[in-house]
């Protein structure tokens, strides 16, 4: 991790050593439901991880946001007002915490099936 991915940012909030650890310990914590975790390296230029997750009601999903969020800085937040999808980008991992109706809906797993999934096991050993 750690690496500039040509996202054009300057100044960006980065992610400690073993981020991608913290923000699935952060997500566990408050019961993140089917996290998953998908390697994007050779995949895409924008990140190297995406991280999603569901909760199982809107406050769930707010609650769950707001926690990783005071563990770990993001450098951007979109959707936490509705708290039906709530996209948190730390550069290197993009966060996707999900409404189960939306995450059905959008199927992103599916969507990046090229990327594979990294065991929750393998997390604190990536970076």
């Amino acid at each position: 991790m750690n690496r500039s991915r040509g996202r054009g940012r300057s100044g960006g909030t980065r992610l400690p050593p073993d981020g991608l650890r913290l923000i699935v310990a952060a997500l566990t914590d408050r019961k993140a439901v089917d996290p998953i975790v998908l390697d994007l390296h050779g995949l895409s230029e924008a990140t190297d991880y995406f991280v999603i997750a569901s909760g199982t009601s809107d406050a769930h999903v707010r609650g769950m946001a707001e926690h990783l969020m005071s563990r770990l800085a993001p450098h951007h937040v979109e959707g936490l007002a509705q708290g039906r999808w709530v996209l948190l980008d730390y550069v290197d991992v993009v966060v996707h915490l999900f409404h189960p109706e939306l995450r059905e809906f959008y199927q992103l797993e599916r969507l990046w099936g090229d990327a594979p999934p990294v065991t929750l096991d393998e997390v604190g050993t990536v970076g």
